[in-house]
């Protein structure tokens, strides 16, 4: 096969119609160009550089596995940093990832996904309860306050008392500015690098520092410290290679990714579940009978599927520090390859029907490792999958324990694009009963 020099074929619009479009419109964007392009295309959006939009298998297992000094994940994170900070694992790259990921490894195996489970349990049924029925209600405000009290016990370890109202408060603040589809606005107005200077952001993450300041000095005083299982415990108690401990920034920006990375993108996907099981009662109701039944299989699947037909964002992103070869094209350093989770979800070649929600699909064939892909994959893949997959299981078991559902309209509801998460347009209206 000839290699060509240079960047394949691209949109004949100029860059600020294909950010404006990215930003309201992204899996439409996505969709056009591969039907007009190919599934190797490129795509200009603002403050991003060249990306190179990839929606091959071979191509995206490529990249993968690709040397991590080569594929720079937290390069072509870099819009997040002034959200995470400088120490987050989704912002750094070769040994300084290896070595924040190594200390994050612990908590999401094991005994302690166990410990985390029967948190999970609990807060899931007690919030279930609490939703009301027989009217219209939209359930992904509750899943939303249903993951964030879980990151709250799990992550932070504060259960109650005085604190734990105005954290709750700040992190709910916080997590609101960035799925409010306004904060792309400024964001893409004056750039990531100056949105630290933006009075609204500013004082919400001063806000939340210094909670999660006041959080981490307790912690560190606390005299039970190696008999907690809270993740923030466990970062206090890490120690790096060195015998050097954590530093509170460290931890802090590890907090905040925890937070942004697992709270609304699980609310999210459980919120597509719900959405798409209402629309198909035969699933519902197969669900159902199989969790009363004590089985696991179907629900696997169904969470599988959801992930699948609904990803919550739609590519993964690798900033490229020297020159490549991918899919017929001599690649120079500085263009980001993205790995497209929404495109090759969506390839009727490896998924037949690929519009269809249907679980069944799971059963039949196990998950590709270069054709599933909501977490993204190689030594990037998402630290937090099993905790996330292992929330949604228990969330959607209680819930179908102990409720019925059906959809308020039963037209599907289309994907409405939150700064970078695709949710449900009508936040997965039901009603319970």
């Amino acid at each position: 096969m000839s290699v060509q020099r240079g960047l394949p074929p691209r949109p004949r619009m100029p860059r600020p119609v294909q950010t404006a479009i990215w930003s309201r419109q992204a899996q439409w964007l996505l969709a056009q160009s591969r039907r007009r392009l190919g599934p190797m295309f490129t795509l200009e959006i603002a403050y991003e550089g060249k990306w190179v939009v990839v929606a091959d298998p071979d191509l995206i297992k490529q990249v993968f596995t690709g040397d991590p000094k080569v594929f720079h994940a937290g390069e072509g994170n870099d819009i997040l940093r002034p959200l995470l900070g400088e120490h987050s694992l989704l912002t750094l790259d070769e040994a300084a990832h290896m070595s924040q990921r190594k200390l994050l490894l612990p908590p999401f195996h094991g005994k302690r996904m166990e410990g985390y489970a029967a948190t999970m349990r609990e807060i899931a049924a007690r919030e279930i309860e609490s939703w009301p029925t027989g009217v219209p209600y939209r359930l992904r405000p509750r899943m939303q306050a249903l993951t964030l009290e879980v990151i709250i016990e799990t992550v932070f370890g504060v259960r109650g008392g005085e604190r734990l109202g105005p954290l709750r408060a700040a992190l709910r603040s916080f997590l609101d500015m960035l799925t409010d589809p306004r904060f792309l606005v400024p964001m893409l107005a004056i750039g990531p690098d100056r949105i630290r200077s933006f009075p609204p952001f500013r004082r919400r993450v001063d806000r939340v520092a210094a909670l999660i300041g006041a959080e981490i000095a307790e912690r560190r005083a606390a005299a039970d410290l190696e008999e907690r299982d809270d993740i923030l415990s466990l970062l206090v108690a890490a120690r790096h290679e060195d015998g050097s401990p954590m530093s509170d920034a460290e931890i802090h920006d590890e907090l905040l990714t925890l937070l942004v990375a697992g709270h609304e993108t699980t609310a999210t996907a459980l919120s597509w579940a719900v959405e798409r099981l209402i629309r198909h009662p035969d699933k519902l109701a197969r669900l159902r009978e199989e969790v009363e039944a004590g089985e696991e299989a179907y629900l696997t699947a169904t969470i599988q599927e959801t992930l699948r037909l609904r990803p919550v964002i739609v590519g993964v992103l690798r900033r490229l520090t020297e020159e490549i070869e991918l899919g017929g094209y001599r690649l120079p350093a500085g263009v980001t390859v993205v790995p497209c989770i929404h495109l090759v979800h969506r390839d009727p070649a490896i998924y037949p029907e690929p519009d269809r929600f249907r679980p069944e699909r799971f059963l039949e064939t196990p998950p590709g490792t270069y054709t599933w892909i909501p977490f993204g994959g190689g030594v990037r893949r998402c630290l937090g999958a099993a905790f996330a997959q292992q929330e949604m299981a228990i969330v959607l078991r209680e819930l179908v324990a102990r409720r019925t559902i059906r959809p308020t309209d039963p037209a599907a509801e289309r994907p409405f694009r939150r700064a970078i998460t695709e949710t449900p347009r009508h936040n997965a209206e039901a009603v319970l009963s």
